[in-house]
Parts: structure tokens; C-alpha cells; sequence
């Protein structure tokens, strides 16, 4: 899969292959951040005044509960990711008062997949011609001719190909010229960006004599950007200086970590903040600002792709945003059965948001004026630039000689 990447878009990818220019061709990504309003609305002031009687150890005689509740259901459910989720729900049940589910998530940027025996790029005699390859995949045929020389009759043409590690032989493994010219990279890696120039030698016709044409480009190596859910929600809490509140966001943590394992996503937290807030007719009130993110473990390693679809990053990311949507409607659920006041502790209704954040790998970053054909791409810094964490833009630094450079220096 391997290629030049076009626009940034809110739909799914769709291709569309150049024929002439160098222009190239690749995925379509959606933007940085997209923010999702929350569902429902705040719960009434009544209803926060509602807390449960015996104070912070409410909800942790719930998770008593669901462990017993967990162990009675496990010869049914063993296996199953619902029944994990229902477990978990019932885990939390002191917590309750969840939303709504999010609204539906439209479809996430997926892995790249276009042959590239169609895909041909073309030079120019008047400027270097960038080209886009993903990491780790085959490169479109880079043709030593401009589009006028492409259909053209050329009598007894020579080609010689030039790269950053001097000239490119026929037979190498990673980078190959063809017989009639074109340069074709079977496994590309970050150190083979840089300029490839091919010198052409060809007459017009047999009585003509012999012209040369030097072609330039520049070769650069891209990935999909590095994408996560952040989630965002409010808690009813305990007093903020309680020991209650620090063992609540570590028990929510280890449930929701649960959750998604089998997906290889994993869930870190960002930050809990404890503030108080004045209601409305219910006067002051303890929240917890709760903010944790859903990203996936890199299941691919090496030179070898994904070739199951259910293994790409998106797919397993929609699965355990699903999975969590579903976790705290069943609280809901569990909460409907109580006959008991509300814990310490609770879920404060329609406060769950969610954005869609876009990052670059360390090295790489995005630049819709560098690179307006690949505009969205996580493309390889270029010398003079460098990116040293899950940034989204290379940052200048004149003391940088190389491609890829995660540090300045």
C-alpha cells in the first residue's frame, strides 16, 4: 500500500490517482479534533441532593456486590465481551446515573489499501516533484520522463538513477529501476527519504543527436496520524480533600481498562479535578472532573501490515467506544432496580463528551503548506525541522541536518 495521500475530510476516503505532474495519490483523513456534544441533559437539582445515607462506602459495598454478582454469572457469560460489560456495569452500579449513549461516531479513517501497479509518477524539467510513500509499504512507479516524454518515442534512452546514498543499481532489494527506467521502492523505510535525481540520456529521433534531461525528487516517507477518543465526564463526589474521590478514579480506571483489553486499546487518564459547584436551589455541590483517553496498542510490528480488516486501529477504537457507551447506559439500568438512595459518589447525567484528537509519531508531522498534495498526512520532517513527541507539526531547528529528526540537535 504505499502513496501519496490527498485532502482531509469529514467522509470516508476515497482515491484519486494523478496521471500527471507528480501528483499523488492517498488517504483521506478527518479533521484534528472533533468535539461531540454531550447527550441529555443535567440532572435535576433534586435529584443531586439524593446521596446515599452511609456516605463514600456505598459504592464500595456495590463492588462487593458485583464481584458475588459476577462470580453467579460466570459459566454463562465466560468469553463474552457483553457479559464483561455487564459485569463492569454492575461493578459501578453506586456510580449511576449515566447518559444517553453519544451520538453515532461516522466512520473513522482506515487503513490504506490501493495497488500501485496503475499508479505512475511523471517529472518536470523545471522543478523537483514531490512523492509520498507510506512507511513500510511499495512505492508507485516513479518514471524517469516528464508527461511530454511519456508517450513519446525515444531512441536508444539511457537512465541513471541517483539517490542519498549514491547511485541506485538495478538489482537492489529495496529500491529497483526497471528496464525501461522507472524506480520502484518495495519496503520503504524512514532512511530512504530524500532527493532522487534521474539523468536520462535519449535521441528524438535516429538523425538527431543525443539529449539530456535531469529530473528531481523529493521522496518522503508518511503514516496515518496516531488517533484517540478522549472522554470527558462529571461526577457528584465526596468532600474534595476525601480518600474516597482518589479511590473511586482508581477503581473506574481498572474497570474501564478491563473493558477494552481484549480490543488491544488501552485507557489512560488525562486528569481528575475535584471543584465545588454552586446549583441552582441545591447550593453547593462536590463534582469531579473526570477525563480519560481510549487509544490503541500498536498491534502491527515490522515490516508486515495488517491484512485483517478487524485489526486496524479504527475498527478496534469504534468496538471500545461502543463497549463504553453501552457501560455507563447500563448503569442506567442496574440503577432503575435500586431501592436505595444514591452513593456519595454518582454520574451526573448528560455530562459524558467525547472529541476525536489527531497526533503525529515522533519525527513526523502535518503541513498543509509544506506538502499541499498530502495536506492531512503525518509526512517526515524534513532537515531543518523536527517533531520529538505526539505533536501534530515539525518545529524549526536550523541545527538539523537529517530526515525524520525526533530531537534538535
Amino acid at each position: 500500500m504505499g502513496t501519496q495521500a490527498s485532502s482531509q475530510a469529514s467522509t470516508p476516503p476515497t482515491d484519486h490517482p494523478s496521471g500527471s505532474g507528480g501528483e499523488s495519490v492517498g488517504p483521506s483523513f478527518r479533521p484534528a479534533v472533533r468535539p461531540f456534544p454531550a447527550a441529555g441533559g443535567r440532572v435535576s437539582g433534586n435529584d443531586l441532593l439524593r446521596r446515599g445515607s452511609a456516605g463514600g462506602g456505598v459504592w464500595m459495598k456495590a463492588l462487593a456486590l458485583g464481584r458475588a454478582s459476577r462470580g453467579r454469572r460466570r459459566a454463562g457469560a465466560a468469553g463474552s465481551a457483553l457479559s464483561a460489560l455487564s459485569v463492569a456495569a454492575v461493578l459501578l452500579s453506586a456510580l449511576l446515573r449515566a447518559p444517553p449513549a453519544v451520538g453515532d461516531l461516522a466512520r473513522l479513517p482506515r487503513g490504506f489499501r490501493l495497488s500501485q501497479d496503475a499508479l505512475k509518477i511523471v517529472g518536470s524539467s523545471h522543478f523537483p516533484v514531490s512523492v509520498y510513500v507510506m512507511l513500510h509499504q511499495k512505492s508507485p512507479h516513479i518514471l524517469c520522463a516528464t508527461e511530454e516524454l511519456r508517450n513519446t518515442e525515444l531512441v536508444d534512452p539511457s537512465f541513471q538513477w541517483h539517490g542519498p546514498k549514491g547511485k541506485i543499481v538495478s538489482e537492489n532489494i529495496t529500491a529497483q529501476v526497471t528496464s525501461t527506467g522507472s524506480l520502484i521502492f518495495q519496503n520503504f523505510e524512514e532512511a530512504m527519504s530524500g532527493v532522487y535525481t534521474c539523468f536520462l540520456e535519449y535521441k528524438p529521433t535516429v538523425e538527431e543527436v543525443v539529449k539530456n534531461l535531469q529530473l528531481k525528487y523529493v521522496v518522503y516517507a508518511y503514516r496515518e496520524p496516531h488517533f484517540y477518543y478522549q472522554f470527558t465526564a462529571r461526577y457528584h463526589a465526596a468532600p474534595c480533600n476525601s480518600i474516597y474521590n482518589i479511590s473511586f478514579e482508581k477503581k473506574l480506571l481498572q474497570i474501564l481498562s478491563k473493558l477494552v483489553l481484549d480490543l488491544s486499546c488501552e485507557i489512560s487518564l488525562v486528569k481528575s479535578e475535584c471543584h465545588r459547584i454552586k446549583m441552582q436551589r441545591a447550593g453547593l455541590q462536590n463534582e469531579l472532573f473526570f477525563t480519560f483517553s481510549v487509544s490503541s496498542i500498536d498491534t502491527e510490528k515490522g515490516p508486515k501490515p495488517c491484512t485483517d480488516h478487524n485489526c486496524e486501529s479504527s475498527k478496534r477504537l469504534s468496538k471500545a467506544k461502543n463497549l463504553i457507551e453501552r457501560f455507563f447506559n447500563q448503569q442506567v439500568e442496574v440503577l432503575g432496580k435500586r431501592v436505595e438512595p444514591l452513593p456519595e459518589i454518582y454520574y451526573i447525567e448528560g455530562t459524558l463528551q467525547m472529541v476525536w484528537v489527531n497526533s503525529c509519531y515522533p519525527g513526523y508531522g502535518i503541513s498543509d503548506l509544506k506538502h499541499p498534495k498530502c495536506p492531512e498526512c503525518c509526512v517526515i520532517c524534513s532537515p531543518g525541522s523536527y517533531n520529538p513527541r505526539d505533536g501534530i507539526h515539525c518545529k524549526q531547528c536550523n541545527s538539523s541536518l537529517v530526515y525524520g529528526a525526533k530531537a534538535c540537535s
